[in-house]
């Protein structure tokens, strides 16, 4: 966390932290003073951290205002080309800092807040106002920025985020997340791009076209967020939608005493914006879910629209009428936006069918992120008819061509047909909507190599093979500027005063660091910060769980969302089987550990939330057991979220990114352990591959089967009773949760969890927990020799550099979107252009 600085240490400026500023804190000092002033009604002294915090957001906002408005004055007079990114969820964390790091403001901030005599302010920044909207999204916009492309983001702007989540009684509770209650200082309403979305009705068919009639409508109302660059002066937009109803209410209603009534259509209109993440276990939720979805997708596509057809400053041309231009002017998603985007060429745009296809070819590109059937999206036929009646059938006229084309080029392979095509007819009919955005894209891509593989060699390999130049790879990554310079600034110095400050823009300068491997210097000040960083992270935990930790412990943590195949329960057999051992040999000098787990379940997903019962009742019982005391020590992290990531992972010693191999996309959080100094103990599994490969595998724990092991034992049977038998320790922890050790007071509590593992697993926990254990293992004899440790954390460091979200943006800028990337700056708002 940030102290006030010392009259020498003002004098400096720490170029981590912000060059740029000194000359800036006068002016911040007045500004901050004046939204003090007009924040407040009740003297200063009284004044809270909010309204502190609020005070120097709308100080920081002032100097953000003017690149935003010279930005897109930039983008309207060049007219280049745009790409659009659409995503359901945004996780941004806490935006005051990350753009006092960007715009290099937060050495003045600190120094303009300390001269109005209140040093505490700079800490208001660590408290208050966490945007909780996907995180490598958020990593994908600041890339965008800092590498000048002309990038809008597009999402929803929910009333109640992601939900909260509390432990009571061991179980996660859901609770709402209000936060915008306090209001938020960084956005900005739009309602001059108000646009209308439809739903349900039904399709006339004329001579003249189709026309889709009897719609609900709901209205989309935008809200503007700034999203700045690393100290290029650009400042691209996120636009978050929010629904409204046409009308507020029913007044003739509400006049003769029906109240419920006159604002219910208000409110079912507006539910679509009101929750991230609805509960889809029900029809209710299935359909809130379609609804979100195209809501987004079809507001922002007539905003692209509407952009497009705005002319280039200077031109002539009153408006864009040749719609056979935009794919060189425009790029996004694909999603419901094929079949969204084709109806609205058919009917705004006025397009023929061939044409409006495609337009929608070239533009629309498609990044998968899954492999998980179950989560690869699959639409009723019936749900979609009902809500998207006009849309089911342009999705049946491109299946009808698709199809066309697949017998033309596999003539009488009608095996192959039924596979590939949109409309799954076994059973329920739906839509398969992954085969939908694959046939309407010019580009498919993985987010990993090893999950690029898969895609082609299993679940879309019929696609690959007739169509193999559409597939390609882009590696997820991770913003530098977020995940090392805000979260750990102590190790960003570190760093920046062996190999200059470039790394933050540059991360694969970050292989400077090899020739530093053996200098004991070095070494030193890695682990110190490392020590330090789990020294104020210790004290977190102590205050908000009341156990005591040893902070010369190891911080063993594994932090992602509960999922049977991120394996978790794998975590907790390890715990149980290092407990058993400290039990049976107590005398031994065994390696102390701190094991952190954290995540949330899906509200309808009953196992996880099982999962998450389990962790709580190991750590009930081993940290309260005398004879373990503080070798061994079990927390559940409440509420995972990205302020306790960015408290946590710096401190981590251990990651943990043990999925089953073949099931994991990518992954992102394994990034910014590494970045962060942590080791890795994992399967060959997303991005661990290639983490291996740049850390080098001696680097980096690997165990377990691989990809062609699994399949292999898929081939020959997954039998978990045969490993219970064989493994004396695995088979005295399934015995210990089976009996009740564990859940003393309901013996029965976790029976479910034992049945599924022992009968109906997928993800073949017992399959690798021999050699899982004989890692972890290695993980301790190497934790003994803290010298050795840290030559493998700077290796792991060193090898960090393709893990930046520039260079991922930067490969879809020029693979992909067909634009180039620039690290050229525009002029500052004072600047003559």
């Amino acid at each position: 966390m940030s102290k006030p600085l010392s009259d020498h240490d003002r004098k400096k400026q720490i170029s981590v932290r912000g060059l740029a500023g000194v000359e800036n804190v006068a002016d911040l000092k007045l500004n901050f003073n004046r939204h003090l002033h007009f924040t407040l009604v009740k003297d200063r002294n009284v004044a809270t951290r909010r309204d502190y915090y609020f005070a120097l957001a709308n100080t920081v906002r002032d100097h953000l205002i003017g690149r935003w408005i010279r930005t897109q004055q930039h983008y309207y007079e060049k007219d280049p080309k745009r790409v659009y990114y659409i995503s359901l969820e945004f996780y941004m964390g806490r935006t005051l800092q990350n753009t006092m790091v960007n715009l290099a403001l937060e050495n003045a901030c600190d120094e303009a807040t300390y001269q109005v005599n209140k040093p505490h302010l700079i800490y208001c920044k660590w408290f208050l106002l966490s945007m909780c909207y996907l995180w490598f999204s958020a990593c994908f916009l600041d890339s965008m920025a800092s590498l000048g492309l002309a990038a809008y983001g597009y999402g929803i702007r929910y009333e109640f985020g992601i939900f909260n989540q509390k432990i009571v009684n061991g179980w996660q509770v859901e609770e709402a997340d209000d936060w915008l209650r306090y209001g938020n200082p960084w956005e900005k309403a739009r309602p001059e791009y108000m646009r209308p979305v439809q739903f349900y009705g039904r399709t006339e068919h004329h001579s003249d076209g189709v026309k889709w009639v009897d719609t609900q409508v709901v209205l989309a109302l935008p809200y503007d967020t700034p999203i700045p660059g690393y100290r290029n002066n650009v400042v691209n937009t996120m636009r978050l939608w929010s629904a409204k109803a046409p009308c507020d209410f029913n007044l003739k209603d509400f006049n003769v005493g029906g109240y419920i009534q006159a604002v219910l259509d208000r409110n079912l209109a507006e539910n679509i914006s009101r929750v991230l993440y609805p509960n889809d276990n029900f029809f209710e939720g299935k359909e809130l879910r379609l609804k979100q979805e195209y809501f987004v997708v079809s507001a922002t596509l007539q905003d692209i629209i509407r952009r497009f057809k705005v002319s280039k400053f200077g031109s002539r041309e009153v408006v864009r009428t040749d719609f056979n231009k935009l794919p060189d002017k425009v790029k996004f998603p694909a999603s419901c936006s094929a079949c969204a985007f084709v109806k609205l060429l058919l009917s705004v745009c006025r397009t023929n069918c061939s044409l409006a296809w495609d337009i929608c070819v070239r533009t629309c590109a498609y990044t998968n992120h899954t492999v998980l059937p179950e989560a690869l999206e699959r639409w009723p036929v019936d749900l979609f008819a009902h809500l998207l009646p006009r849309h089911l059938e342009i999705v049946y006229e491109i299946n009808r061509r698709h199809l066309e084309n697949v017998a033309a080029k596999f003539p009488g392979d009608h095996d192959r047909m039924c596979r590939m095509s949109l409309i799954e007819e076994g059973g329920q009919k739906r839509i398969n909507m992954a085969h939908l955005c694959i046939v309407g894209s010019h580009a498919v891509n993985g987010v990993a190599q090893i999950h690029s593989d898969i895609l082609t060699a299993t679940i879309f390999k019929d696609f690959y093979e007739m169509e193999p130049h559409k597939f390609q790879n882009k590696t997820n990554g991770i913003t530098p500027r977020r995940w090392l310079v805000m979260c750990n600034p102590g190790l960003a110095e570190v760093i920046a005063e062996r190999i200059g400050e470039d790394f933050i823009r540059d991360l694969d300068q970050l292989q400077g660091l090899r020739k530093y491997v053996n200098d004991e210097a070095f070494i030193r000040d890695v682990a110190k910060v490392k020590q330090e960083n789990k020294l104020k992270f210790s004290v977190h935990l102590e205050e908000h769980y009341k156990v005591k930790i040893n902070p010369n412990s190891m911080f063993d943590i594994q932090v992602k969302r509960i999922h049977e195949y991120k394996r978790q329960l794998l975590n907790c057999l390890h715990i149980i089987t290092f407990y058993n051992r400290i039990k049976k040999e107590p005398n031994k000098q065994w390696t102390p550990r701190t094991v952190m787990i954290g995540g949330k379940a899906a509200p309808g997903y009953h196992t996880a939330k099982m999962i998450i019962r389990m962790i709580t009742a190991i750590g009930e019982v081993v940290n309260n057991d005398p004879v373990v005391g503080d070798r061994l020590k079990v927390i559940f992290l409440e509420n995972y979220r990205v302020t306790l990531a960015e408290r946590a992972i710096p401190a981590a010693d251990l990651s943990q990114q043990i999925s089953t191999a073949g099931t994991e996309a990518s992954g992102t959080g394994n990034m910014k352990f590494m970045l962060n100094g942590a080791l890795t103990i994992g399967t060959m599994d997303g991005a661990n591959v290639e983490m291996a490969e740049e850390a080098g595998e001696d680097n980096i724990f690997i165990f377990g089967m691989r990809v062609d092991d699994v399949d292999a034992l898929d081939m020959r049977g997954y039998h978990a009773e045969e490993y219970y038998k064989r493994l004396p320790e695995l088979k005295q922890a399934i015995d210990q949760i089976a009996g009740g050790f564990f859940s003393p007071k309901q013996p029965d509590m976790f029976k479910e969890i034992v049945n599924m593992l022992m009968h109906h697993d997928r993800f073949k926990v017992f399959a690798d927990y021999e050699d899982y254990m004989k890692c972890q293992e290695k993980v301790n004899a190497l934790y003994k020799n803290p010298k050795e440790w840290t030559k493998k954390v700077i290796h792991n460091i060193a090898g960090c550099g393709k893990f930046s979200s520039d260079r991922t943006i930067a490969q879809y800028a020029r693979e992909i979107w067909g634009m180039e990337p620039t690290l050229e700056k525009l002029p500052a708002p004072d600047d003559t252009l």
